[in-house]
């Protein structure tokens, strides 16, 4: 039996029939068909070194080569990028499938990735196939090595804490993690141990204030726990990597307006010209409205000057580009010891219903 006790992003029961309905709809459905989402839309996948204005020339490659941004998302670590984008042909509104425009599509991607000092690792591909976004953003970044290099960019983020030992006499390993609480969180942890090759048998979740505390029962697919102290430390690395990667590091911007060709472009060199650095973006557009959100830092990583911002907004569109603050994530004391009785903010041991779903994800082969 798997219990969860959730909240939404202000830490606030769920009121709300429609979004109840909606989780236990998607709890319930064992083969969720979320392929239409990016049908008729080409996939493309990058990887490379990170700097500053990099994204400003990638969507400005695609504004040239006429290939309208649908969705997408950029993750940054370590000095590394990774981006999954979702576009079409600007004129016809169709996948771009002519094998020519692939291949210049792909040089020329591939070129902006290289710069100056990365021919070697920068990496671009198209393709077809419909993927979880995140999912494989993770898998892009793990491929990457990015938990073993070192971060360019002098970010303000604590770093999670993670611990890996054996339990002898149940041929376990257990991993704990414990960081600033946040969403996707549990997701973003079980997706890198199951791209490791790792199988959870049993967890637990807590929250205490503004932190999280998990801890995970291991095996590897064919039964045995972890076996020696450099695979420990890759374990920790990469968790930690996992972890990090979706860390809100600088300021949240969030653009709403109409969509329309190079606005991406636009926006992005408005930020490289005047020094802010995009650690995270998420881009969607629903109908004719883009709805995009960028979280920026000045050029090594710091705050971005509050009048830099605000030039910039008056540079885009006061109505436009707004500064928005996340909710803090934050359990109260007085709500934990109510819950006292179930161990805490969340308790679970992945059961039918959990497996269920990490099957749906594709984090797992079998739910049986």
């Amino acid at each position: 039996m798997d219990v969860f006790h959730v909240t939404d992003l202000n830490g606030n029961k769920l009121t709300d029939e429609s979004v109840i309905s909606f989780i236990e709809q998607s709890l319930e459905t064992t083969y969720p068909d979320r392929s239409h989402e990016f049908n008729g839309l080409t996939a493309l996948e990058l990887t490379g070194t990170d700097r500053v204005g990099l994204l400003s020339e990638v969507f400005a490659v695609l504004a040239d080569l006429q290939c309208n941004v649908v969705d997408a998302k950029v993750w940054t670590h370590n000095g590394r990028i990774a981006s999954l984008i979702y576009v079409k042909d600007c004129n016809s509104g169709s996948p771009i499938e002519d094998s020519q425009q692939i291949d210049r599509i792909e040089a020329l991607l591939r070129n902006v990735l290289k710069g100056d000092n990365d021919i070697r690792s920068a990496k671009t591909s198209v393709s077809m196939a419909v993927t979880h976004t995140e999912r494989r953003l993770h898998q892009m970044m793990f491929a990457d090595r990015d938990y073993e290099r070192k971060p360019i960019l002098q970010h303000r983020v604590d770093s999670p804490l993670v611990t890996v030992q054996n339990w002898v006499e149940r041929s376990y390993s257990v991993v704990n993690v414990q960081c600033k609480d946040r969403t996707k969180l549990l997701f973003d942890v079980v997706c890198t141990l199951t791209d490791m090759q790792y199988v959870v048998f049993h967890a637990t979740i807590n929250t205490a204030g503004d932190k999280a505390y998990l801890e995970f029962y291991i095996r590897h697919t064919d039964g045995t726990p972890i076996s020696s102290e450099p695979e420990r430390h890759r374990v920790i690395q990469c968790l930690q990597a996992a972890v990090a990667r979706r860390a809100s590091e600088g300021v949240r911007l969030e653009l709403c307006t109409s969509d329309r060709q190079g606005l991406l472009a636009d926006v992005t060199r408005t930020f490289r010209e005047n020094g802010l650095n995009v650690t995270r973006a998420e881009i969607s557009t629903t109908r004719d409205m883009a709805l995009n959100v960028f979280y920026v830092t000045d050029a090594i990583g710091n705050l971005s000057d509050p009048k830099i911002i605000e030039a910039v907004r008056q540079k885009i569109g006061l109505g436009n580009l707004k500064v928005k603050e996340l909710p803090l994530i934050y359990h109260p004391n007085s709500e934990r010891e109510e819950q006292a009785g179930v161990g805490g903010a969340v308790l679970l041991s992945l059961g039918s219903l959990v497996r269920r779903n990490l099957y749906n994800l594709g984090l797992i082969k079998s739910y049986s």
